[in-house]
């Protein structure tokens, strides 16, 4: 089995670190935490909103109530990729951030289910979705640490791989609870949540401690070459503080491609939240009719809002083997605009589908687009951003994930309440016209060109290398002469 060689940690450094291929176990170990971060991800997907629902919540208020969601990853992300950048202890680089995360989430998981007020459930969610955060960006920067540039594309891949076993199997465990091991699904009354539920993110708090002790164990990583430099840069660098506005100045020296992959991540995450939002109650009160959130209508049709959720996930992972052969046929653009236009149009078409079983049709192209949304656009960056600022790029790009999810969670709610009359089918298609407007903007995503900003980043730690050393000389006569 061969080793993975130590990657460049120091923004300074100047060696070049030659990376060994990894085997597919490599890659499994090295993305096992991710399918427990996904199976709480999952969990959240599937049923908060009817949590919220089943603790008395409206249509209209659900977007507000989902605003502890992208707020955490908007502040969070950026902090957590900045500071793992520039951390090394005893764990290593990301894997710290990896175990606080999945310690305070699994907490998180087992408190949400026994939650019986409203406002409690929504501050829950908040800090479920800090922990997992803390955990999930790691990850990303995690892959272009350790792999080779020819196999990112791989490590995204089996990481979309883990979320859709992760996904899969959180969105389908109520139902298989209540059909196959016969637990009660019925809430019984007004602020009390299903035993299937409940069990369910009892299940989940394990799998994600257990899952990313896994990574941690099997996955080391290796300290930065010149560990006396880094050491220097980090306490240059501060901490929380120094991140932010560190953050802030590399936010506005975005690279273009950049740019027009947020454009088309906006509109992308504009149409994946609204399904996210509304799609489990809608299926309840649209396709199966409930007429109350206490009814077993209702019960029934959030269950199979699930097997939905999982018909897409495992769409996901299949589809995620394929993916990049036919992106290196196509190119990644076309290929990711493709994925998305089949989403978006599978989405639109559930104006027409009155039947249960067809929703699992529909599940198919969104499971395409799915699959290419968690790949496509982080292979496209990579190439695009200065290796060793990894952990700070993946972050900020992840603003174009949380700023539309925030967008709808400010504003739908006023859109649901006044235009669509608390349709919940119709917030899910306009989520479909939103993925054909990043389709579109996809196409316009330029090829691979060799980025400016990573020849002036290599230049600039040439010129900061070389005062340095000045400075270091000048200390060294200054000392001998005095």
């Amino acid at each position: 089995m061969s080793t993975p060689q130590p990657s460049s940690e120091s923004e300074n450094a100047s060696l070049s670190v030659s990376k060994s291929q990894f085997n597919f176990w490599q890659l499994w170990n090295m993305n096992f935490g991710f399918l427990g971060i996904q199976f709480g991800w999952g969990l959240q997907m599937a049923n908060m909103s009817a949590i919220f629902e089943h603790l008395g919540a409206s249509a209209a208020q659900l977007p507000i109530l989902w605003i502890a969601a992208p707020l955490t990853g908007l502040l969070v992300q950026p902090i957590v990729g900045n500071l793992s950048d520039y951390t090394w202890n005893s764990l290593g680089r990301r894997r710290p951030y990896f175990l606080v995360g999945a310690i305070l989430a699994s907490i998180a998981l087992v408190a949400m289910p026994n939650c019986s007020n409203l406002w409690l459930a929504a501050g829950l969610l908040w800090i479920l979705d800090t922990s997992a955060n803390v955990s999930m960006v790691p990850f990303r920067a995690f892959v272009g640490d350790l792999l080779p540039k020819k196999q990112r594309t791989k490590g995204f891949a089996m990481q979309s791989i883990m979320l859709g076993l992760g996904a899969v199997s959180a969105s389908a465990l109520p139902w298989v609870l209540s059909q196959v091991f016969h637990v009660s699904n019925i809430s019984g009354s007004l602020g009390k949540i299903p035993l299937t539920v409940e069990i369910s993110f009892y299940i989940g708090s394990l799998l994600f401690l257990g899952t990313v002790l896994w990574t941690i164990v099997t996955t080391p990583e290796y300290p930065p070459p010149n560990l006396a430099k880094f050491e220097r840069l980090r306490a240059k660098r501060g901490g929380i503080t120094s991140s932010l506005r560190e953050t802030w100045q590399t936010l506005g020296q975005m690279p273009g491609k950049m740019q027009q992959l947020a454009r088309v991540q906006f509109f992308t995450w504009l149409g994946i939240f609204c399904f996210l939002l509304y799609f489990p109650p809608a299926v309840a009160w649209n396709i199966f009719g409930a007429t109350s959130q206490n009814s077993i209508l209702y019960s029934e049709g959030v269950e199979w809002a699930g097997i939905c959720f999982a018909v897409y996930n495992a769409v996901c992972i299949g589809f995620s083997f394929v993916l990049p052969r036919i992106a290196q046929r196509l190119g990644r653009p076309v290929t990711h605009s493709l994925c998305l236009l089949c989403g978006g149009i599978s989405l639109i078409s559930l104006l027409i589908i009155t039947n249960q079983y067809l929703l699992l049709l529909a599940m198919v192209g969104l499971g395409i687009a799915w699959s290419s949304a968690l790949i496509m656009p982080y292979a496209m960056l990579s190439g695009s951003i200065p290796p060793q600022r990894q952990g700070i790029y993946q972050g900020i790009f992840n603003f174009f994930v949380v700023l539309p999810e925030i967008t709808v969670s400010l504003g739908f709610g006023w859109v649901m309440q006044h235009f669509l009359h608390e349709n919940r089918l119709l917030a899910v298609v306009i989520g479909g016209v939103f993925l054909v407007i990043a389709a579109g903007l996809t196409l316009l995503v330029q090829s691979s060109p060799v980025d400016n900003l990573t020849i002036e980043m290599k230049n600039l730690e040439t010129q900061e290398e070389r005062a340095s050393k000045l400075a270091e000389s000048n200390a060294a006569n200054e000392q001998k002469t005095s």
